[in-house]
């Protein structure tokens, strides 16, 4: 099953997400490679006529984590279409994009039962010229309004009631001209009830951010978390 943006793609087809199509695509940075990597790819591919200008996209491949992804890889429990982890952000992208959430801009949608699990791919467009606020964090300090306009960007999701499955320094983009972006939205959704999701969310960040900092990756302080709050 392909659900894609037909403003972006005149029609989507398995070739879209076939990474032997992309052999010399690179790969995102941090990104360790092999069959999983995420990658940078210039649509259409050679051989593939579009009547539309070429596009710059992401396309990722759904892997487990953890101890459990040692043993299923890239499968998923099959549950219904609409319930595939694909499915679920393609629609919460295409929500956010729809109102003016800096978040990418979900292109297509991949998923591929086999019997009772399944894999799955999600191609958005390329956000150009922003890195992880790690990255930028790891060559100097962030100063007090760049920590603040980062609080913005999350607060944006928070008001909009969007949460985050897994805010921490790396989901989080900055690019020349400050402006912060949030992607990865696998297992995203948005949400109706109290205030906690929203304090624990920024919890995680935090522990992110005193992460890299310990390891020596990073610059940050507490006046940089008073200026994001």
């Amino acid at each position: 099953v392909i659900l894609y943006d037909a403003s972006l793609l005149d029609h989507a087809t398995p070739v879209l997400f076939d990474r032997s199509a992309w052999a010399g695509a690179p790969r995102a940075p941090g990104d360790s490679g092999g069959r999983g990597a995420t990658l940078f790819i210039d649509w259409p591919p050679p051989g593939v006529e579009t009547s539309r200008p070429g596009q710059h996209w992401v396309l990722r491949h759904y892997h487990r984590g953890g101890a459990v992804g040692r043993i299923l890889d890239d499968g998923f429990l099959w549950l219904g279409e609409e319930r595939t982890r694909a499915m679920r952000e393609w629609r919460l992208l295409a929500w956010m994009w729809s109102r003016g959430l800096p978040s990418p801009r979900p292109v297509a949608a991949h998923v591929r039962r086999r019997g009772l699990t399944y894999t799955a791919d999600l191609v958005t467009v390329l956000m150009p010229g922003v890195e992880p606020l790690s990255t930028r964090l790891g060559r100097a300090p962030l100063p007090a309004e760049g920590w603040a306009r980062v609080g913005a960007c999350i607060r944006r999701f928070h008001d909009a009631g969007v949460w985050h499955a897994d805010l921490n320094a790396h989901n989080l983009q900055i690019s020349g001209a400050d402006e912060v972006f949030l992607l990865d939205f696998d297992r995203g959704r948005r949400r109706h009830d109290g205030p906690g999701w929203r304090r624990a969310n920024l919890a995680r960040l935090r522990r992110s951010l005193d992460k890299i900092s310990r390891d020596g990756r990073a610059r940050f302080d507490e006046a940089g978390w008073r200026a994001l709050e």
